[in-house]
């Protein structure tokens, strides 16, 4: 293979195609456990009970996205996987204890449903678990954009652990991944909800939350003016930057126009492509490069017969798992 479609390409684009995958089905129920988070007025307890219906066939099997993202990394580019369990561990950690306490938290408060304390505890533990587990995500991504990561020991602890990833510019692309995911959650559940009154209260979060998505959006944008250069390269400068942030903005007011016009399902899909667009946008901008300024995507790469031998095994992976999902959301999620 030469040019743009190589072996290392195909595969890390599979990467971030699981990952878009995983952020539009599992983000949205990160998203869902915030607005639970914030339930109020009179139908306080039949949002919940709406966030808990649209979560609840679904949302152990969302996970697999996030397992093929943790695999294809693993076998296809084993330099970065090292270079990130090493340097990230510490909000990896965080995001996985996050992750099980949410779904521990979600399935626990379903039981002894007439101990309204304990569900009480458990819904604040899977709400709590729900907002911080995208912005420790977010993070993550974040990190990897400054081209900060250490490759090896720097000096203590803090130098090499902490630092490269508490930042302002990694906590803004937190809180953007907080908003993309209430966003996402928002609009799905003004989709889902069985009548105008509840409809509307998941519209008026959706608004809210594009308003939150727009600031964050241009602010980790101005941060990374100087924080992450080869990020804001490749937002502002290169050659598809302008095709891009036309597309973003006309999916975002797509979408805005959509809810406020009470389009619903309309709404939906240009929320959808607004966030998808961005997370390409952030991989296509810091492209050739998986752990920026040194590892590229070929640099990270096994060798070509594991890749080969992955891409095969992804592609008789995909003939079982896309129709099973098909079906499960067929039956839990019709219209």
């Amino acid at each position: 293979m030469s040019g743009l479609l190589t072996l290392p390409n195909i595969l890390a684009g599979a990467v971030i195609l699981a990952l878009n995958v995983y952020v539009l089905l599992g983000g949205a129920d990160f998203g869902g456990g915030v607005w639970d988070l914030l339930a109020s007025g009179e139908r306080r307890s039949r949002q919940r009970e709406l966030i808990a219906h649209a979560i609840g066939p679904i949302w152990e099997a969302n996970n697999v996205w996030l397992i093929v993202v943790v695999v294809l990394l693993f076998s296809c580019f084993p330099l970065a996987f090292s270079r990130l369990a090493i340097s990230l561990h510490v909000p990896l950690s965080l995001m996985l204890i996050g992750i099980v306490l949410r779904g521990s938290a979600f399935t626990f408060r379903s039981y002894g449903m007439e101990d309204d304390a304990a569900q009480a505890r458990w819904g604040r533990v899977f709400a709590i678990a729900s907002t911080a587990t995208p912005v420790l995500l977010g993070i993550c991504l974040g990190a990897v954009a400054t081209g900060r990561l250490p490759s090896v020991w720097n000096g203590g602890f803090v130098r090499t652990f902490v630092q490269p990833w508490l930042t302002a510019f990694g906590v803004g692309v937190g809180l953007l991944a907080l908003a993309l995911f209430s966003f996402l959650a928002a609009v799905y559940l003004s989709v889902e909800a069985p009548d105008d009154a509840l409809r509307d209260d998941f519209r008026r979060r959706a608004l809210w939350a594009a308003v939150a998505l727009f600031a964050t959006a241009f602010g980790t944008l101005f941060l990374s003016l100087r924080t992450a250069p080869l990020m804001w390269r490749g937002l502002v400068a290169s050659p598809f930057a302008l095709a891009l942030q036309i597309a973003t903005a006309v999916a975002a007011l797509t979408a805005i126009g959509a809810l406020w016009t009470r389009r619903y399902r309309l709404a939906r899909g240009a929320a959808v492509a607004q966030v998808s667009l961005i997370l390409w946008g952030w991989a296509l901008s810091q492209y050739p490069y998986m752990i920026p300024p040194t590892l590229t995507v070929a640099g990270a790469a096994a060798p070509e017969r594991t890749l080969a031998l992955v891409l095969g095994v992804l592609a008789i992976g995909a003939l079982v798992l896309l129709p099973s999902l098909s079906y499960l959301f067929r039956i839990f999620k019709a219209g």
